[in-house]
């Protein structure tokens, strides 16, 4: 299949997608998505949840607040601010399942005092491009499969590297060999590429009103800081960078500055 006709399936795909569901599903417990009606008025109302913006897009005609549920939120009660008015939602249980991994560069796992410094300095970049908040219209939040591939259920793992825990792995991993094409999933701004300590070479994509995809542990970076993607055009390939058990591409989805599970919002 050619470049020209990729673009041209995968659009497809995501514009029936989006006119039929532009909000995903309500999936309100922690790193899950809640989808909150706003009802219907001429304007985009403005959402913030815990102080950080909100996407808000249209569906059917009515304004719906699409949010990123953190994964250390506690089930019960919380609330999104719309204008002047709080609007509660439950937030319900959900297990996750444990993943021990052996890695065998054990500054990986316990980094020494410069790699530290180094990691400070790399979160500070990474979180900013993570929260990032571009004001636009966004009529759907649906992504197409970035790569081919055996894809995980390891969002939300609570993870052990060499039997010390770490943080719950907030992303999903897609297995395929190294220098497999990754395509954009739909279009968007680089707002960041580097080569990282943990995640190892990494691409972030801004696609508009907190909504961003992450791209790690790549071969090769394709795209610049700056450059705006369309779906299906090449963003890296598949590698084995930063810390890794072997090649596969680390996917990670992200709303109000929050990881929420990919598969929440994948097309197939």
């Amino acid at each position: 299949m050619t470049n020209a006709a990729r673009f041209a399936a995968v659009w497809l795909l995501l514009s029936i997608w989006g006119a039929a569901h532009g909000a995903p599903l309500h999936s309100p417990w922690p790193g899950g998505i809640a989808v909150i009606d706003l009802g219907p008025s001429e304007s985009r109302p403005a959402a913030t949840y815990e102080g950080n913006p909100v996407l808000v897009l249209q569906d059917q005609g009515r304004w719906q607040a699409v949010v990123g549920i953190p994964l250390d939120t506690e089930p019960g009660q919380t609330s999104i601010r719309v204008g002047e008015q709080d609007i509660l939602v439950d937030v319900v249980e959900h297990a996750y399942r444990e993943q021990r991994l052996t890695v065998k560069n054990k500054s990986h796992v316990t980094p020494d005092p410069k790699q530290l410094e180094r990691i400070s300095k790399e979160r500070k970049i990474i979180d900013a491009a993570l929260n990032n908040y571009r004001d636009i219209e966004t009529e759907s939040v649906a992504l197409a499969p970035p790569v081919a591939g055996r894809r995980s259920s390891s969002f939300g793992l609570r993870r052990f590297f060499n039997d010390q825990p770490r943080s719950p792995h907030k992303g999903m991993d897609i297995a395929a060999p190294e220098g497999t094409t990754i395509e954009a999933p739909r279009d968007g701004v680089v707002t960041a590429t580097g080569n990282y300590f943990f995640n190892g070479n990494t691409v972030i994509v801004d696609h508009g009103q907190g909504f961003v995809t992450m791209y790690c542990h790549l071969s090769e970076i394709s795209v610049a800081e700056g450059q705006s993607v369309t779906p299906g055009e090449t963003i890296g390939e598949v590698g084995a960078t930063g810390r890794v058990t072997g090649p596969h591409l680390h996917f990670g989805t992200y709303l109000n500055g929050t990881a929420v599970d990919p598969d929440l919002l994948l097309i197939d």
